[in-house]
């Protein structure tokens, strides 16, 4: 689930592999802002056919958060 994510990030996003952590946070770490990180939902919604909460998008800090929600409702 992790390695699906961080694809996700790092084709979607100007991220480098080594960068995407569990405990990266998406903004701080990674750069990823407001907006991309609607994209970010958006991708992980199609991938893992999923829908993700707007009130759980408020949550999603880290790369952890993403696996982590995913595997919840998965």
């Amino acid at each position: 689930m992790f390695e699906q994510v961080k694809a996700i990030i790092c084709s979607n996003f100007d991220v480098k592999e080594k960068d995407v952590k569990p405990g990266a946070e998406l903004s701080k770490d990674l750069g990823i802002n407001s907006l991309e990180l609607a994209d970010l939902v958006l991708a992980c919604e199609e991938e893992f056919d999923i829908e993700i909460e707007d009130k759980a998008v408020k949550k999603l800090i880290t790369v952890q958060d993403i696996v982590n929600y995913i595997e919840k409702v998965k």
